[in-house]
């Protein structure tokens, strides 16, 4: 008996021993992931480190220059060439590390938002005593960080892709034509950079996958290195770094994130990066409800780049597989709209079809001052089953038909303006012709709900792909319960 009780003391004190041990693991895990996956944290406190001198995405070189110039004794900053126009292009490096980590930003002249995020990333490593102390020690003493902000002064002046002398610079890693891209295969050369990060904007019109609910806010792609699309190991650690990254991702835009194409550019700089031995990854910056200025999207590439730091400075990517990279949606083209109306139906020499209809947004600067207008078009119509808008309207019950032109001209947009818009709409009359109306009245006409033309002006009264007609939806009965002007969907009722 004896001997029985014994046995299962030991028992016991074997069971008990096991569960403190599965415990102390269990703790463990969770220390070692609170010191892997600083993301949500960086995520979170983005708004401390924003820099607030860049407020939208039509900064101009002007605006980056002082940001550059003002930078803190930690910094290493120098001009290190010039634009075909003359305009410094500076190499910003902080860091001690032996692992060389180089990115350029705005290659492409309209495409701004990494930039924005990679000024954020300078706040935030001049920073102190904010809790990521730690995170800061282990980059700049791991890592040298090397940024090249805006490698194309001249497109952004434009606000255009290509630089002034009208070639795209990510198809001139092999001529190597132009200043910048001559600059931009020197710094990788001197660095002999172990990562490279290629930073973009793609269009907000991308889905992640098809079919899709999601649009594509950020695209990652591991580019090929020929047409094979072999993957050594320089290439599948990028891979391996962006499976990590789309993981983080989807704790704060599930679903958000698409894969690139990988087919092979012999002529851009990402692949090649990839030939010459820098691990290289492209991040593409697309669309998000609510955030044409893409500032949300900025945030996500701050907490995204800063997380990709930390992970090459403690290798954590290596606990990621290839499957983890595949298992990414592709970006798929051409799904999204801004304004999706679906079901409706439209009548057109007596017959009645059913549609849907869809608009998209282009978007001007005018000056004097200088302000961001925007015009739509109907980017497609039939049966979009499968598309998806930023805004959508089941149209189920409704009838489509073009506008009317009120009658008589307004003098000026305040003799408008003492009308009820409203009236107008629920009358049938969207366009309205005024006689004077200058730029400066470019905020009050956005204001109305009406689509404002000229005496002169004509407008389309087609409902076809490229035209922007003002457009009301109808009830049985007649009744006029939105109307669309300039791609805006406005409750009447």
């Amino acid at each position: 008996m004896t001997f029985i009780n014994d046995r299962r003391k030991n028992n016991s004190n074997t069971n008990l021993m096991k569960y403190g041990f599965f415990i102390w693991c269990l703790l463990w895990i969770g220390i070692l992931a609170a010191q892997t996956d600083y993301f949500r944290a960086l995520h979170d406190a983005h708004a401390s480190y924003r820099d607030d001198r860049l407020t939208d995405r039509r900064f101009k070189h002007r605006d980056i220059v002082p940001i550059v110039q003002g930078l803190g004794s930690d910094f290493r900053v120098v001009q290190a060439g010039e634009s075909v126009e003359g305009r410094a292009i500076y190499r910003v490096s902080i860091g001690t590390g032996p692992t060389q980590v180089l990115l350029w930003s705005q290659m492409h002249g309209d495409e701004p938002t990494a930039t924005a995020a990679v000024c954020d990333i300078f706040r935030f490593l001049q920073a102190r005593n904010d809790g990521f102390d730690a995170l800061r020690e282990q980059l700049l003493s791991k890592l040298t960080l090397t940024f090249i902000p805006m490698l194309n002064p001249d497109g952004a002046e434009r606000f255009m892709r290509r630089n002034s002398l009208g070639i795209d610079l990510n198809r001139d890693a092999l001529r190597l034509t132009t200043p910048e891209a001559r600059l931009l295969k020197a710094i990788r050369d001197e660095l002999e950079a172990d990562w490279g990060f290629n930073l973009h904007d793609q269009s907000v019109y991308y889905g992640a996958g098809y079919p899709t609910d999601n649009m594509a806010t950020l695209a990652f792609l591991a580019p090929a290195y020929n047409f094979a699309k072999s993957v050594n190991s320089k290439r599948e650690r990028a891979m391996l770094l962006i499976g990590q990254l789309n993981q983080q991702l989807q704790t704060v835009i599930p679903g958000k994130v698409a894969r690139y194409s990988d087919a092979f550019e012999p002529r851009a700089f990402g692949d090649n990066m990839q030939l010459w031995g820098t691990s290289t990854i492209l991040i593409e910056s697309g669309g998000y409800p609510g955030d044409r200025e893409k500032q949300y999207i900025r945030q996500l590439n701050f907490a995204t780049l800063l997380s990709a730091f930390h992970s090459i400075a403690n290798q954590h990517y290596q606990r990621y597989s290839r499957q983890d990279y595949s298992a990414i949606p592709y970006n798929q083209g051409g799904l999204y709209h801004d304004l999706l109306l679906r079901n409706l139906s439209y009548r057109r020499e007596g017959q009645d079809y059913t549609l849907d209809l869809a608009f998209r947004l282009s978007e001007r600067e005018v000056s004097k001052p200088p302000m961001l207008t925007y015009r739509a078009s109907i980017s497609d119509l039939g049966d979009l089953s499968y598309h998806r808008g930023y805004e959508e309207l089941d149209g189920t019950g409704l009838r489509v038909s073009v506008a009317q032109v009120y009658p008589h001209t307004f003098p000026d947009l305040e003799a408008l303006q003492a009308q009820d818009p409203y009236r107008l709409l629920a009358d049938g009359y969207a366009v309205v012709k005024v006689a004077k109306l200058d730029s400066r009245q470019w905020v009050a006409k956005a204001a109305l709900p009406l689509l404002l033309i000229s005496p002169q002006e004509r407008v389309s009264h087609r409902i076809m792909p490229g035209n922007n007609p003002a457009l009301l939806l109808r009830d049985a009965s007649n009744k006029v319960h939105y109307a669309i002007t300039n791609g805006r969907l406005i409750p009447v009722d």
